[in-house]
């Protein structure tokens, strides 16, 4: 049976989240516009010294590989891309929720950043085979934050790991949500929404956040952008970076086909490529945080 009262801490616990940076929260605002400038995003660099400095650190690193130092921002946004600076600026504005330890997922600090990342780029990779119009770089920032909600349910899910796979085993479940859903009265996905909220993140966001898992359910314009994240999260599990114990323990929507045109061929190139993303990508901003200030 489940605690009705668990939902209802959990919630609380999402309610006190630390809110996203300024900077953070207007980079993902201007991206969600199709028809943004590059400036916007470079103004907002600028005027945030932290961001700024970590910024050029990531593009100055040694796993970046340039040849010359770059000194200034509207060359670091240009070199790497619209997509990593906004993935920088909420890592470091969220990174006590990326980083802390799923232990209700049995899985050590640090892996759903990297689950993240990983997905991101999946998700970025996939978005360029859209049949429809899709942002990919917005398609990277959605990935980026599409497991969030899990930071809240993990502490109330100790010990359930176990049973909760016996139960997709035996057909008891059909994937982790639902018995996420069975346990607690909340699953990550929704909790993930209600931060979302509580963030005041775009619509787009809000919705592939909730409905990342089943994308058939999101409204009909978002669509196209819940499959790229949909199918980004299981390339990411694919590729070695999962949570824990509900790594491929979700099922993949075969209607991704109706809004990306991607070929078995393409899909394993996809893979390919993320792996050298994000080698490239992790190890900068990794190194990055190592380098003293």
């Amino acid at each position: 049976m489940t605690d009705k009262n668990i939902r209802e801490r959990i919630v609380e616990e999402v309610k006190k989240a630390p809110m996203l940076s300024i900077s953070a929260s207007k980079l993902m605002e201007i991206t969600a516009q199709v028809d943004h400038e590059t400036t916007e995003v470079v103004d907002v660099v600028m005027h945030d010294s932290n961001l700024t400095a970590r910024v050029l650190k990531v593009v100055n690193s040694a796993a970046f590989g340039l040849m010359s130092p770059v000194t200034t921002i509207e060359r670091a946004v240009t070199l790497l891309g619209e997509r990593v600076v906004v993935g920088i600026a909420i890592g470091d504005s969220a990174g006590q929720l990326f980083n802390k330890a799923l232990t209700g997922y049995e899985s050590a600090g640090g892996e759903l950043w990297k689950h993240d990342l990983r997905a991101a780029i999946a998700s970025r990779q996939v978005a360029v085979h859209g049949k429809a119009g899709i942002s990919a770089d917005f398609a990277f920032t959605a990935g980026l934050l599409h497991d969030i909600g899990k930071a809240f349910l993990s502490d109330f899910m100790e010990g359930t790991a176990g049973p909760i796979l016996e139960q997709i085993e035996n057909n008891q479940a059909t994937d982790y949500l639902e018995s996420e859903s069975e346990l607690l009265g909340i699953n990550h996905t929704e909790a993930g929404l209600i931060l979302a909220e509580y963030w005041s993140l775009p619509e787009p966001l809000k919705v592939v956040i909730h409905h990342h898992h089943h994308p058939d359910q999101a409204p009909e314009e978002f669509k196209a952008l819940t499959y790229c994240v949909h199918l980004g999260d299981i390339i990411a599990m694919m590729g070695g970076c999962g949570t824990g114990s509900d790594t491929l323990q979700y099922n993949l929507d075969p209607e991704y086909i109706r809004y990306l045109d991607l070929s078995p061929t393409q899909l394993a190139e996809v893979l390919l490529e993320v792996d050298e993303e994000f080698a490239k990508v992790s190890g900068s901003i990794a190194e990055s945080k190592e380098s003293p200030r």
